[in-house]
């Protein structure tokens, strides 16, 4: 049986009185994508957090590729070092930096040697269909898929082995949500990536997702 890429184990996390994540377990395999429904409010965002680093649990543990990340109330590996790619709902791209500079401020960060970082940074742009002539354009410069698109590759320009999408396309209309939608679901494919959706839309769910949990109160009630 393949052990899971991602796990958590009874991880709990509260905000002074108010608990947001109660005793959550989940195993997510190599290369699954998993789609995690829920109201406002019910922990969903907070999980991602909690995963990628920027959040430490109050309880329970985390493993990512079998290096346990989380425990014991703290955060024991950093988020730069968990290589963990998150595209955030807000999409939180630089204002000051431009495309690239985005980027590149990611790949900085990362083991990738410096005579491969732009080599890198194009393979990005050119994955998920970003024109060359963007690169260096600012993000208030961008349209709203643009903007989409470039919050997807800053995510995966550092090779990560877990990716995060909290609510990925939910500030953008209909058409476009459908299209980005399906170039999502064929970039993963492609690159099997171990994905974690969050959404409020079973849309998505159905079109991204290999699995998909629904969230109430901070537990996962269905599956």
């Amino acid at each position: 049986m393949t052990a899971p890429l991602l796990r958590l184990e009874n991880v709990t996390k509260a905000y002074g009185r108010r608990t947001v994540v109660q005793g959550l377990a989940l195993d997510v395999a190599p290369g699954e994508s998993v789609a995690v429904l829920g109201p406002s409010g019910c922990g969903k965002t907070t999980v991602l957090r909690l995963i990628a680093g920027l959040e430490r649990p109050d309880e329970g543990k985390i493993w990512i590729d079998s290096r346990q990340v989380a425990g014991d109330g703290r955060n024991t590996v950093p988020a730069c070092e968990r290589q963990v790619g998150l595209v955030f709902q807000d999409l939180a791209l630089w204002p000051h930096l431009s495309v690239r500079d985005n980027l590149a401020f990611v790949v900085a960060s990362t083991a990738i040697a410096k005579d491969q970082r732009t080599a890198r940074i194009d393979d990005c742009l050119g994955v998920c269909r970003i024109d060359p002539r963007l690169a260096d354009r600012y993000p208030h410069e961008l349209s709203g898929g643009e903007q989409q698109r470039v919050a997807l590759a800053r995510a995966l320009v550092g090779t990560p082995r877990v990716l995060l999408l909290d609510e990925p396309f939910s500030n953008l209309d209909t058409a476009l949500r459908v299209a980005l939608r399906q170039e999502l679901a064929a970039l993963q494919r492609q690159l099997r990536l171990t994905t974690i959706y969050v959404t409020h839309d079973p849309a998505d769910a159905t079109a991204l997702a290999d699995r998909t949990i629904v969230m109430r109160d901070g537990r996962i009630e269905q599956e």
